[in-house]
Order: C-alpha cells, then sequence, then structure tokens
C-alpha cells in the first residue's frame, strides 16, 4: 500500500489539552483549533516527504524508514527519531516524548499522537 497523496484533515479530538501539554501558548492554541491542516506525503519506496500545511505556516519533514533522521516537531522543536513501518499502512515515530502513529486506510489517514510515551 502506499502513502502517497493529499489529505486534509476532518477532525482532531483533544487537541487543545495535547498542544497545551507540548508546551504552546493559548494564543497559538486558539489560533490552530479550528485551521484545518492539508497533509501531503510522498512515498518513494522506503522514502518519504511529509508536508502539512496549516494556515500559513508549513511544516516539511523527510525521512527513510528504519534510519535516524532529524524531524521538526509540532512546537518547532528538531528531534532525531526513527520512523518504523508496521505492517504495509501504518508508520510509527517516537519524537520526544511523543509517540506518532499515522495509519492509512483506503483514501482516509489517521494520525493519534500520544504525549508522555517515553
Amino acid at each position: 500500500m502506499s502513502f502517497n497523496g493529499k489529505f486534509e484533515l476532518q477532525s482532531q479530538e483533544n487537541f487543545e489539552p495535547f498542544m497545551k501539554a507540548l508546551g504552546l501558548s493559548d494564543e497559538l492554541i486558539q489560533k490552530g483549533k479550528d485551521i484545518k491542516s492539508i497533509s501531503e506525503i510522498v512515498q518513494n519506496g522506503k522514502k518519504f516527504k511529509v508536508t502539512v500545511t496549516t494556515g500559513s505556516k508549513v511544516l516539511t519533514n523527510e525521512f527513510t524508514i528504519g534510519e535516524e533522521a532529524e524531524l521538526e516537531s509540532p512546537t518547532g522543536e528538531k528531534v532525531k527519531a526513527v520512523v518504523q513501518m508496521e505492517g504495509d499502512n501504518k508508520l510509527v515515530t517516537n519524537l520526544s516524548k511523543i509517540k506518532s502513529i499515522t495509519e492509512i486506510k483506503g483514501d482516509i489517514v489517521t494520525n493519534v499522537s500520544i504525549r508522555g510515551y517515553i
């Protein structure tokens, strides 16, 4: 299964407490909570480029499955992490106390982030 595609955020749960726990200010949380993001994923074998556009903010990360890469977290912090693939439709990343799981099912991409994982 390929992750290639452009996906629009449809819904998010626990956004405010999660972003607050990451250290974002109330002002930034309020600005961001109603903005729908667009994620574009380009996969070439084990190499990925993920670009998330939220309003005027663009966050791009590139990585190769199983290899250490420097990734930017939602707070702008740069962290080294290894992205693993589970099955053929799930990416799992551990970033500085956050576990991020991205799963694709048909044309739906689901992302779950868990704070305090590590």
